[in-house]
């Protein structure tokens, strides 16, 4: 039990329910079918646990988390216990006297996201008209509480281009620091891969415009950070998911199913869940926690691999996802016997889907790809 980490962030979903259709969504395809959610008390439950546990940081997220209606009790229960709090969202819901309340409950960050530079692409990306100007209005008033914020793109090939636009777009919103992350490919971003996954050449101007303004903040001496954050898909070594398997992340889900990471819940894995087991027994007894923990389980070539103790042999989620088997090694290591279905995604890079074409993240569609698979 000692060589066991400490689950030091706590991701707390508290909902799949989100007004955004938002097509590279990591939520499940199937999260129409998942209606329960814990209930305020259980989620402070959760909450002293973690904390009692070692858990440092708490992220709110969702779905869209602003649809609970008792956020900001939440908030509070976390502060009074210590936690740094980050409330992660689309902005869609908040308002002014929200900030405030948060404020006073005692959030400690706020980051908020963006579909775009482009208010026409921000809003046919998530499927809501004036989206974008709220986002805006929203990114001003968190900066006028006087809270550290980060914004987020979630970069694609839709959107790639705009890169010295949302930069730009951030210096003026007076954002401390801005992510830009080419969308990573789980849930509802999987399934638009072909229509999401920018080509390498999109990917090459990207960094090197990010890397002039840079450059160009450096000379000002502004304090702004610039985090640009590529797909793994075009390396040749995996990505260390998650720091390594229940080392340091524990996510619990709207339904109190308990996760090593947002994506695992579609692995052929029976994770735990909150309402029957302690956070202890989960973290550091449960079948599913204990899983990918060490290298025994690493199949050749991981297992005789020097790199195995940097990169864990690559992202679970994405073995099963794109191999059928959750224990092979990431298909995006360059060793992997599968890397060509990598290959493969990169070809498919270079063809041309429209906006319009891509499946959107709704209980509409979440229904029918139920149907379709079978799901009880």
């Amino acid at each position: 039990m000692s060589a066991v980490g400490l689950p030091l962030w706590l991701l707390a979903e508290l909902t799949y329910r989100c007004p955004l259709q938002c097509p590279y969504c990591s939520n499940p395809l199937e999260y129409a079918q998942i209606k329960k959610e814990l209930s305020t008390e259980e989620w402070c439950n959760v909450f002293d646990q973690a904390r009692a546990m070692g858990a440092a940081q708490l992220g709110f997220s969702g779905g869209e988390p602003l649809v609970r209606q008792d956020l900001d009790t939440l908030i509070a229960h976390a502060h009074h216990l210590g936690f740094y709090t980050n409330l992660i969202t689309s902005g869609i819901g908040l308002t002014e006297e929200k900030i405030e309340r948060f404020k006073h409950a005692g959030l400690d960050h706020i980051q908020i996201s963006f579909q775009a530079s482009d208010p026409l692409v921000n809003d046919a990306l998530a499927g809501s008209k004036h989206a974008f100007e709220h986002k805006l209005e929203m990114a001003k008033l968190v900066k006028k509480y006087d809270y550290p914020m980060v914004l987020n793109f979630v970069i694609h090939r839709h959107n790639i281009e705009q890169i010295g636009q949302m930069i730009e777009l951030s210096v003026a919103l007076g954002a401390d620091s801005v992510e830009l992350a080419v969308c990573q490919f789980y849930g509802w971003a999987k399934l638009n891969r072909q229509g999401l996954l920018p080509t390498r050449e999109q990917l090459k101007v990207a960094e090197e415009v990010t890397n002039q303004y840079r450059q160009k903040l450096q000379q000002m001496n502004a304090s702004y950070k610039l985090i640009f954050v590529v797909p793994d898909y075009y390396e040749t070594r995996p990505k260390p998911c998650m720091n390594g398997w229940g080392k340091v992340f524990l996510t619990v889900a709207p339904d109190g199913m308990a996760l090593p990471c947002h994506a695992a819940r579609q692995l052929p894995i029976q994770f735990p869940y909150v309402q029957e087991q302690s956070l202890k027994q989960i973290w550091y007894e449960s079948v599913g926690f204990n899983h990918f923990r060490g290298d025994t389980w690493m199949p050749e070539p991981c297992q005789s691999c020097d790199e195995k103790e940097k990169d864990y042999g690559g992202c679970r989620c994405q073995a099963f996802m794109l191999t059928g088997k959750a224990e092979n090694t990431d298909p995006v290591c360059s060793k992997s016997p599968h890397h060509d279905v990598i290959l493969q995604a990169q070809q498919q890079a270079e063809n041309e889907i429209a906006i319009d074409q891509l499946v959107a993240r709704n209980s509409r569609n979440s229904k029918k790809i139920i149907s379709v698979v079978g799901v009880e």
